[in-house]
């Protein structure tokens, strides 16, 4: 009886120890058990794939072992494959060395599951997308339980996970600091890691034109000069050749990139390279706007848009159209503008502004690319089903409402949470705040859709995602970049990617912990303690 009693007491504890157990993964999975057991990943592990056309993944999940643990696992040659593949063959799978399969499940095609044990491990999904992030989950185990021996020893899980939201992005502002291929690479290494998918890159605005375009050379060679602190700075910007390798390494990581040409707005630059494209500006704004009233300006853009989507598979580009105000004051005495105002029975600069944006969308319309813009496009009147709307002003909630009322798809940004160029601690000096508010680790985790009076169970789904903002008006140096984005973007990883019911502070903080030293490790300067780590310089 005392036997019989002890054994239950040990199984109800182990029970308990096993129910308390956390994945140590980022963003927290869906589901997920621990297998009690252990798999030796070593240089002579291999992976094995289900079918050919799943070689991509198995070299991705090889070059990103080597990268994150320093371990040279080696994808199986072909016959091994077939052997592996072949339910008849005499060789048994208990004498494969350990392995890993990458195969297809029934998922849908962004979901995965991760199932291990001691000899063997699998990764299955529906599609590439969701292959991409099983491998990715893998990796984090791995570079968890690294050594330098070229050996790691994870503990097993099983896992079946997707994510809460379809878009879980990423901003980069490089207009006003330029940062260069390899920053944008490590960027998406990490969005990969932590299972973002689209990453949207903030090309051209007032201080810098960011992106060649071979009709209009002129953008990127005068356009590219100088940045917010240095007007004068030598130009700078991606050759076509370089955007083309970037979106092919963004894609490789299941990353869509979707390029951002600012217009009738922020248009400084551009003008300052082709100035007969004007609209004018203020004292305080200058040149700020591409002029609606001259024909041209309209031939100009699609050109532009043109050449850009042929760089961009992914049929979107955003276009800005925010704060135009800044700087449409002067089309208040342009003669072009104010006969187009006639013309077309314009009553306002808002007016002027929508009819912009129209003419704008019919051109990417007509090259099979969504719009994708700023709230302030609400009211617009674009075609619902081709346009998405980024919102982003968390003071105005009527122009969510719009955009949802209107029929809209919609990605959440607003600047409280999810603009990460504001502060993160209130110690800190150096930095954006709005008035005294600022975006702490968990005010960015803790993000909900619930807590926006505007979204109902009616609306619910054309909420596509979230995404964090990253501007660089304050931020010109990589330690800066790196120390503003980082550990924020997994906090956002995780209220993108985590069923709300999933969500647990406290827990996502003890697996932050595990994962500093793995940022750390990729040489990236983050905010460890809050209130005790120094800034760096800006």
């Amino acid at each position: 009886m005392l036997r019989t009693l002890l054994f239950i007491t040990t199984f109800a504890i182990t029970l308990c120890a096993a129910a308390q157990e956390s994945c140590p993964v980022i963003p927290a999975p869906l589901r997920a058990a621990p297998a009690n057991q252990q798999f030796i990943l070593n240089d002579k592990t291999v992976i094995v794939v289900s079918k050919p056309a799943l070689l991509k993944e198995a070299g991705l999940l090889q070059r990103e072992l080597l990268k994150y643990t320093g371990i040279r696992v080696q994808v199986a040659p072909p016959q091994l494959h077939q052997q592996f593949n072949n339910r008849k063959s005499k060789t048994p799978i208990a004498n494969f060395p350990n392995h890993i399969v990458i195969g297809t499940g029934n998922q849908s095609a962004d979901a995965y599951s991760l199932d291990m044990n001691n000899r063997q491990v699998r990764i299955e999904a529906g599609g590439e997308e969701g292959l991409v992030h099983g491998v990715m989950t893998f990796i984090q185990l791995a570079g968890l339980s690294a050594t330098a021996h070229h050996q790691a020893t994870i503990p097993c899980w099983k896992i079946q996970d997707q994510p809460a939201m379809k878009w879980r992005g990423f901003m980069l502002d490089e207009s006003r600091h330029f940062f260069g291929k390899q920053t944008v690479k490590m960027l998406i290494d990490q969005m990969a890691l932590y299972k973002l998918n689209r990453f949207h890159w903030h090309l051209t605005d007032a201080p810098g034109w960011r992106i060649e375009i071979k009709q209009y050379p002129r953008l990127s060679l005068v356009g590219g000069i100088g940045n917010t602190t240095d007007s004068l700075a030598p130009a700078a910007y991606y050759t076509q050749d370089e955007i083309s390798e970037i979106v092919a390494y963004a894609a490789e990581r299941a990353i869509t990139v979707i390029p951002e040409i600012d217009m009738p707005g922020h248009a400084t630059a551009a003008n300052r390279a082709y100035p007969q494209f004007s609209g004018g500006g203020t004292e305080k704004y200058p040149e700020f706007t591409f002029n609606p009233g001259i024909e041209g300006t309209y031939q100009y853009l699609t050109n532009i848009l043109r050449e850009v989507n042929v760089l961009f598979p992914s049929r979107m580009i955003h276009v800005g159209g925010d704060e135009v105000s800044f700087g449409s004051a002067s089309w208040n005495t342009d003669p072009h503008v104010q006969s187009l105002m006639k013309r077309e029975r314009l009553k306002t600069l808002v007016d002027v502004e929508h009819y912009f944006i129209r003419r704008m969308a019919d051109s990417l319309q007509a090259i099979n690319s969504k719009v994708l813009a700023w709230d302030e496009v609400s009211a617009a009147n674009l075609p619902t089903k081709e346009t998405i709307v980024f919102w982003w002003r968390q003071e105005r909630p009527e122009q969510l409402q719009i955009a949802l009322d209107k029929g809209y798809d919609v990605v959440m940004c607003p600047r409280l949470p999810l603009y990460l160029d504001f502060v993160q601690d209130s110690s800190h000096t150096s930095g954006r705040r709005w008035g005294k508010e600022f975006n702490p680790l968990r005010r960015v985790y803790e993000f909900k859709l619930d807590d926006y009076p505007a979204i109902s169970d009616k609306n619910r789904k054309q909420i596509i995602g979230i995404q964090a903002n990253q501007w660089t008006e304050v931020i010109k140096s990589e330690g800066r970049l790196q120390f503003m984005t980082f550990p924020r973007l997994l906090a956002m990883a995780e209220a993108a990617w985590t069923a709300p019911e999933k969500k647990d502070f406290a827990g996502f903080e003890k697996r932050l912990a595990k994962f500093t030293p793995l940022l750390q490790g990729r040489g990236l300067y983050i905010m460890e303690t809050p209130k005790k780590t120094p800034e760096p310089l800006r």
